[in-house]
């Protein structure tokens, strides 16, 4: 029995299966004694391979991707807002445990982001790596041979003409490559002569500088990323900012930097003027526009006027500048009991609300003696308004303006402040915990100690408890909180994020196209055929086929043929 009658007879065999009720045929339970073939541990790992690399599976990763990111815009993240972190576990501290347990507020470094970000980049390149093979492959392949029925392709068109068939296939092939066309001659089997083209190689190469454009930019963020860092700093008017590692606030490393990379410059605040408008509506004071003067400069040269305003950032030593904040810093002067000076600088204390109601602490660890002659540390904590309400019943500033009545509140702590022990502390808040509160008010029973709060206007002096000294409000200045950013991947990421747009076009916009012109020789003439075939739709395809027959006639002289259009540049190949 011949394989073709095997074919037949197995097709037309009344089969056992039981029937669906779409049509289709159930599967037939296997045989006794029949094993059905195992998956071993290769085929298993190849199995497991092609599904990761699938496109299928690639776009599911990168849709989780988008997913996986959107907490990390929800909640503060520690290496960009790392004060909005401390808030929010001071203001949440049962929805920080969960958070913090899950890495959330280190979305980016999460070990469940990082496991969807490599499978990503592993199947994007498991991808492309075959596809790329192929594309290689059909770049330097011949187009196929013509087929035996053009009449079954799309635009499929015939015409006579008295050139012989061998000057009509070669001039239809000229045609076909000023048309962009890949060209190849072969005979037919009965006899005559076909060109078979094809074209639209730039659609897949398109594809491809897509997929490895996404892969470039998966390395942009996750290599390039970790040699950025970031800091803040709060920088009072007239100060020097140096960038090392000791002048920052905060400094959070990237994955490949550390504080041995700074680039040395110099900063210094020389003024910060704000704009407000009063709100008749809300009956508040709402910014309009803040200017900071600043100066820089590089090792070997000078100081450099530059401007920083919000969503304005200026760029010196490799680094972006963005203004966060402001506030004021006013100026305690700390004298012991025999008047010497102590401590006399400006102490920034941070806004609490718009109107720039501010909490500060000033720590004074040295040179202090109480009436005994003991050596004593003493913290204060301060609470400033830069204009005083009206009514003695508030207790908030009134604008954020700075009035001639601005004044401090001092609540005053004797005690270990708790600085030789080796561990850092946070300049900004007060441990009281080995403290005795000596002036001011108790905040555990509101009851007064020492006579209650010192309050100060500009230029007043009032005396510490327990003969410590004095103190003096001797003046205030401007501060700006900065965030000092290093980045090295927008470049990077905008040639990458170029680069996936244009393949994008590429492949939307290239058409992939085979087409075939036959000619045969007969009595009344040569017989020309024309067709196409498109890879995936191509609804302009049967137009392109006619364009090509008029074309080819015009260029044989048929008589009556317009004359085909001006070619176009061979662009598409």
């Amino acid at each position: 029995m011949s394989r073709s009658d095997l074919s037949r007879s197995d097709s037309d065999a009344p089969t056992s299966f039981g029937a669906r009720p779409d049509g289709h045929a159930e599967a037939p339970e296997p045989a006794p004694g029949i094993q059905q073939p195992r998956l071993g541990p290769v085929g298993w790992l190849r199995f497991l391979w092609r599904q990761l690399t699938s496109m299928r599976t690639a776009l599911i990763l990168l849709l989780l991707l988008a997913l996986a990111a959107v907490p990390g815009s929800l909640v503060p993240q520690r290496t960009s807002d790392p004060n909005g972190v401390i808030q929010f576990q001071q203001q949440n501290p049962d929805g920080y445990k969960i958070l913090d347990a899950l890495g959330v507020f280190s979305t980016f470094a999460s070990p469940w982001f990082s496991a969807i970000y490599l499978l990503l980049f592993v199947s994007l390149v498991g991808c492309i790596i075959p596809r790329t093979r192929h594309h290689l492959q059909a770049l330097v392949a011949k187009p196929p041979r013509t087929p035996a029925r053009l009449e079954r392709l799309i635009g499929y068109t015939e015409a006579t003409t008295a050139v012989d068939a061998p000057t009509a296939v070669a001039e239809g092939r000229r045609v076909l490559r000023r048309l962009g066309y890949r060209v190849e001659n072969y005979p037919l089997p009965g006899g005559g002569d076909s060109v078979s083209a094809e074209r639209g190689y730039l659609r897949e190469t398109g594809n491809l500088i897509f997929h490895v454009a996404l892969v470039g930019i998966l390395l942009t963020v996750g290599v390039f990323g970790g040699f950025g860092y970031t800091g803040q700093r709060i920088l009072v008017q007239d100060s020097t900012f140096t960038n090392v590692g000791s002048d920052y606030d905060s400094f959070i490393p990237g994955r490949f930097s550390s504080v041995d990379d700074l680039q040395p410059y110099q900063m210094r605040l020389e003024s910060f003027r704000p704009t407000y408008a009063f709100n008749q509506t809300t009956g508040t004071w709402d910014p309009e526009d803040y200017v900071t003067r600043l100066s820089t400069r590089t090792p070997g040269g000078g100081w450099t006027k530059q401007e920083l305003k919000i969503n304005a950032p200026i760029t010196v030593g490799g680094t972006q500048i963005y203004l966060l904040g402001n506030g004021y810093a006013p100026i305690l002067t700390i004298r012991d009991s025999h008047g010497t000076v102590v401590k006399n600088e400006p102490t920034p204390f941070l806004a609490q609300d718009a109107n720039l109601t501010s909490n500060g602490v000033l720590k004074v660890a040295d040179g202090l003696t109480d009436s005994t002659g003991k050596p004593t540390q003493i913290g204060i904590q301060g609470f400033f308004r830069p204009t005083p309400p009206a009514g003695k019943d508030q207790i908030l500033s009134a604008a954020p303006q700075l009035s001639p009545k601005a004044d401090v509140f001092l609540s005053v702590y004797i005690g270990d402040l708790g600085l030789g022990g080796g561990t850092p502390q946070n300049v900004y808040t007060l441990d009281v915990a080995k403290l005795k509160l000596a002036a001011g008010r108790d905040p555990a029973t509101s009851k007064t100690v020492g006579g209650g709060p010192i309050d100060l206007v500009r230029g007043q002096t009032a005396t510490l408890p327990d003969g410590l000294g004095t103190i003096t409000f001797s003046g205030i200045r401007r501060y700006v909180s900065l965030d000092i950013h290093h980045d090295p991947t927008p470049l990077p990421a905008l040639v990458f994020a170029l680069l996936v747009l244009g393949g994008l076009l590429l492949s939307l916009f290239v058409p992939r196209r085979r087409m075939w012109i036959t000619a045969v020789t007969g009595e009344d003439g040569t017989r020309l055929r024309y067709a196409g075939l498109a890879r995936g739709e191509d609804a302009n395809l049967e137009a392109a086929v006619a364009e090509v027959a008029a074309r080819h006639r015009a260029a044989l002289g048929d008589p009556g043929d317009p004359d085909g259009p001006d070619d176009p540049p061979n662009t598409d190949t």
